[in-house]
Parts: C-alpha cells; structure tokens; sequence
C-alpha cells in the first residue's frame, strides 16, 4: 500500500527543458511540513520554522500559501483522497463485507504507520491553536469513515457473515474509537508503539 507523499523534484529543480516542475515548490512545503511533523518532541510549527527548513523567506512560503491553515488544509486533501481511494479500491475488489470492514481497519492503521506525520493531524496534535474549521474538517473525515466502514458491516449482515441482530452503527462506532485510540497511542509513544500491533487479535472482537 503506497499512501506517503511522494518525492518530487525540489522546486528548484528543472523539468529537463529548463523550467521549474509546476507546483514543486507547493509539494515541497508540504512535504517538509509533514517531516517536521514526524519529530515527536516537535512543539507547534510556525511559518518561520518551516521557512527555515526550507530556506526560504516566509514571504515566499505566502506566495504559495494564503496562511498555515492552508497548508494543513493540504495535508488534510491528501490525508482524505488517500484514505477515500483506498476505502473505494478495498470496497471494489472485495466482496465480503466482513473483509471489507477488516480491511478498512487495517488501511487506516497502515496509513498512520506509513504517514508519521500525518497522524498528528489526524489526532488533532498537529491542529491546536490553528483555525478551527481545520479539526471541523477533520471530523466530516470521521463522519465519512465510519459511515464507510458501517456500509461494509451492514454488507456483511446481509451476507449472514454476522449476526443478523448486529448493531452496526454501534460497531462501526467501536471501530473508529479503535482507530483513533490506536493512532494517539501510536504517537504518543514517539512512533514507537505500531498501530497495528496484536490487530488480529482486536478485529475478533471489532468484526465478529
């Protein structure tokens, strides 16, 4: 499962005919915040933090960027397209609705292993003190998951792969709770403490 930013050249570098990649520099802002984002004893990132890593004036990051907040706004598109497309491409190819809703657990596990930084978006470390419709947008993303995964569940019922009386909004609920408990567990133990450490054992109570 492939869910990290992906490398590009820097926003220096030339697409090979002498001109700048189109939004190289925009990707590299982002990405240099998500790796900052990635130290746990990082305490809040301000413009001026970042414009350092990068080496660049914080006027420059303002040509690219309206404010922070728009910044994590990108993040959080990635975070929401990566997680949407991986919930579509798992519902696509599987038609057990039990193994649908396992794999949505295990998708949302691997995405926070695979994106470290972006685990302290998704659990809302990364968002305190920034503009409140960022942890607003945040918990649409919730809505939508669990909805999702309650979507799988209610496959499975129909497929008799659980029992008919299951109360899927319920156990949908349980698994998001899950989730982001394990995604907070995961970083605030310095990234130690993999997310998806004894899940087998978890998902025959979770999915069951």
């Amino acid at each position: 499962m492939n869910s990290e930013i992906r490398p590009q050249p820097a926003a220096g570098e030339d697409t090979g005919k002498g001109r700048r990649r189109p939004g190289a520099r925009k990707l590299q802002i982002l990405q240099t915040l998500a790796a900052m984002l990635e130290d746990p004893r990082a305490e809040k990132i301000t413009t001026a933090a970042l414009a350092a890593r990068l080496e660049v004036s914080e006027a420059a990051l303002y040509r690219h960027f309206a404010s922070k907040a728009q910044m994590f706004e990108g993040l959080i598109e990635f975070i929401e397209t990566t997680i949407f497309t991986l919930i579509n491409d798992i519902s696509g190819r599987e038609a057990s609705g039990r193994q649908q809703a396992v794999q949505i657990v295990r998708m949302l596990l691997d995405f926070a292993q695979t994106n470290r930084g972006m685990t302290r978006v998704l659990i809302g470390d990364a968002l305190v003190n920034e503009n409140e419709r960022l942890q607003e947008r945040m918990n649409q993303l919730f809505d939508r998951v669990e909805s999702s995964l309650k979507q799988s569940l209610r496959v499975a019922v129909s497929q008799a792969e659980l029992p008919p009386d299951l109360d899927t909004s319920a156990r949908a609920s349980l698994g998001i709770a899950y989730v982001v408990g394990r995604w907070h567990r995961y970083s605030k133990s310095g990234f130690r403490k993999l997310p998806g450490e004894a899940l087998e054992e978890h998902l025959v109570v979770l999915v069951s």
